[in-house]
């Protein structure tokens, strides 16, 4: 009779120690702090490049950016506009194989949930600029980010609210400023008119801020940390 009754004590036991580690199992899984995606970023010659995406700002900019890069889009792409003290641009696609757009998730349009600042470190993503164009262009502007983004390397407020930020560097800033030091064709800030400008062949004034090598990003990849962030919406200009 004594051991029927140890025995129950036992497996009471059992079951109540099992049901607080799973309960406490459960909580902890529960409030534990989902991993933001990261993404390497591997410059040829330069370096590598750690960066932190932040859904929570830009869902949908992030959704985009993590999809190319899982379908390999920047592998092979270059940096092809630099400035010191401003920023570095790449991602451009030169074959034209993206014919959409992604809607701009800043204050300026609409977007409030977007708080991140353009400060040195931060990745932002590139669009166009219509306004010569009249006021009626704006929404064509501010919806007009592709593929094309940049990396801060000063703080420049100006940007904050016009322009989608979505991540910030953790690791590699100094790949980021050697990039952003390199030789270009001529910088645009030391001419007094574009008449003193370097045309082609056809009397066309050559790009400013371009590298005479652009670095070359040999790949980029992103962890999500086992997060399947989805698709991405397109811009629908309608």
């Amino acid at each position: 009779m004594k051991k029927t009754k140890m025995l129950w004590i036992a497996v009471i036991a059992f079951l109540a120690i099992t049901i607080v580690a799973l309960i406490i199992g459960y909580v902890l899984k529960a409030t534990e702090e989902v991993k933001n995606p990261i993404v390497t970023m591997e410059v040829a010659d330069y370096g590598t490049v750690k960066i932190e995406l932040y859904p929570d700002m830009a869902p949908n900019t992030v959704k985009h950016f993590i999809k190319k890069i899982q379908e390999g889009f920047y592998d092979g792409k270059t940096f092809h506009r630099t400035i010191p003290d401003f920023m570095i641009q790449g991602g451009k696609d030169l074959d034209g194989n993206v014919d959409y757009t992604i809607k701009g998730e800043f204050l300026a349009n609409g977007f409030k949930d977007n708080k991140l600042k353009h400060e040195r470190g931060v990745i932002s993503m590139a669009r166009a600029d219509y306004s010569m164009y009249g006021s009626g262009f704006t929404s064509y502007s501010y919806n007009s980010a592709s593929t094309e983004f940049f990396i801060m390397t000063k703080d420049t407020p100006s940007l904050d609210g016009y322009y989608t930020a979505f991540g910030k560097v953790l690791e590699g800033m100094e790949t980021v400023d050697a990039i952003a030091n390199v030789e270009v064709v001529y910088r645009s800030s030391n001419l007094g008119t574009d008449e003193e400008a370097p045309k082609d062949a056809d009397g066309n004034v050559i790009a400013s801020d371009k590298p005479v090598n652009e670095p070359i990003i040999t790949k980029m990849t992103v962890d999500t940390f086992g997060i399947d962030y989805g698709d991405f919406e397109k811009y629908n200009a309608d």
